[in-house]
């Protein structure tokens, strides 16, 4: 995978993820500016109002403090403030002093609350008359610590100071979310390349995961004197039929591994009875039947295989329950087995084996016509029969390689174009496996005697 086959799907994901951080950076970065902004100008005004009321003239007597608090605030009113007012512990106006022009907004003033503050510094930011209107609260506190009442401290904050203000909020704003950005656009390209370096080791794992099916799957073959071409036959048809039913993803991959390990138990069984010219004896049959549990038992010993087991364990089951190890029927019997089987008896009625000659497609489908609701899933055999035709046509007479090719396209398909799906299959399989080797419960379908002959399947 090529680095430009990555890089705009990864800016077309990281810039909406950054256009948010951004915003939510800029909000951060505006509400700083407008908090600083404020603090800045809380203290110059608590400064301001300790400035114009110095200690000693909260000593004199009630006469004297009254007068000198009218000339303090006349001060203030002349600076920075609009509007100075001075008020008793109760609440009670004192004094007040007002610039000219901001009358209006001193009765207004009237309709807010003018308790006592708790601290110097104390600030509430109202709107009066339309305008943003800053109050600073200083109590007024006696030499002998009593509070003898407070100053209120308004300043009306202007248009023109309020745009100055916003510019300087947004110019922050922008900032914070220009880096957040610029960030995003600069690192997108490393994160393509990580991404395509990811994505190169995810499909080599998975390339490595198929590989193994593959090499499994043709060495149980070569023990049964087969090349292997079987396996990659019933891997196609079975996988062909499960996206005729649409089955799902993980279900159908899990389908293409157990078609490829199905027979992976003939390993564990003797020569002597798996190449054996004759007819069997029962105890050898029983021996023979014992590939299922040998061939669950690897590839539940083997965590990445384990997605194979149900149709390892249980593919010669049989939709009336006749079927073996565990005598499933219906439903129990998991549905990528019943796929399987359906797969698995058309390939064996239809291969010409040491032991019996092909059937013809048409023999072949009779026979399994009369399997349908005894061997094979009714429902299953009916989609089946839809494109059997084109199945037979399509591997009947196909070369080895042809087979091979139609398997590793199918594997491609299901496998390569959603590598993540994939791996996640292999490896949360795999964790499955570490836990339990508890395969018994995991069942699939049958694959029956082929009619007029004998199957070591």
């Amino acid at each position: 995978m090529r680095l430009d086959g990555l890089l705009m799907p990864a800016l077309a994901r990281i810039i909406p993820a950054s256009l948010a951080v951004g915003t939510v950076a800029a909000m951060a970065g505006y509400w700083h500016a407008q908090t600083t902004a404020e603090q800045g100008d809380l203290r110059m005004l608590a400064a301001e109002i300790q400035r114009a009321v110095p200690s000693d003239v909260l000593a004199a007597d009630s006469q004297e403090l009254s007068r000198s608090l009218v000339k303090a605030l006349d001060i203030m009113a002349g600076g920075m403030f609009a509007i100075v007012e001075a008020y008793s512990p109760h609440g009670t106006k004192i004094a007040a002093a007002v610039q000219p022009g901001f009358e209006p907004f001193e009765e207004q003033l009237a309709t807010l609350s003018h308790a006592a503050p708790d601290r110097i510094g104390n600030y509430d930011i109202s709107t009066l008359l339309g305008q943003p209107v800053i109050r600073v609260f200083t109590p007024l506190v006696a030499r002998d610590g009593k509070v003898i009442g407070h100053i209120e401290g308004v300043r009306v904050v202007s248009d023109e100071e309020l745009s100055v203000f916003r510019r300087s909020a947004l110019e922050s704003a922008a900032i914070a979310a220009g880096a957040v950005l610029l960030c995003a656009l600069v690192l997108s390209p490393l994160l393509a390349r990580l991404a395509v370096k990811s994505r190169q080791t995810a499909v080599s794992l998975l390339e490595t995961h198929v590989g193994i099916l593959e090499a499994f799957g043709r060495a149980a073959a070569q023990r049964d004197s087969d090349t292997g071409t079987h396996n990659y036959r019933v891997s196609w048809i079975a996988a062909r039929l499960a996206e005729e039913v649409s089955l799902p993803a993980t279900q159908l991959r899990s389908l293409i591994a157990g078609a490829f390990l199905h027979d992976i138990g003939k390993i564990g069984i003797p020569d002597a009875i798996l190449l054996k010219p004759g007819k069997l004896s029962e105890r050898e049959i029983m021996i023979m039947q014992g590939h299922v549990e040998i061939g669950a038992n690897i590839t539940g010993c083997i965590g990445f295989l384990g997605s194979a087991r149900d149709i390892v364990i249980a593919h010669h089951e049989k939709w009336d329950g006749s079927g073996y190890p565990k005598k499933l029927a219906g439903e129990l019997i998991p549905i990528g087995a019943r796929i399987f089987c359906i797969a698995d008896v058309f390939d064996a009625l239809r291969a010409t084996r040491p032991y019996k000659a092909s059937f013809s497609f048409e023999v072949t489908m009779q026979i399994m016509r009369e399997g349908r609701g005894k061997h094979f899933d009714p429902a299953l055999f009916d989609a089946f029969e839809r494109i059997a035709r084109v199945v037979d046509a399509t591997v009947n007479e196909a070369t080895d390689a042809a087979v091979t090719e139609l398997v590793h396209q199918m594997v491609r398909k299901h496998f390569f174009s959603n590598v993540d799906g994939a791996l996640e299959d292999v490896y949360c399989t795999a964790e499955r496996a570490d836990a339990s080797v508890a395969w018994s419960h995991h069942l699939t379908a049958a694959l029956p005697a082929a009619a007029g002959g004998r199957s070591r399947a």
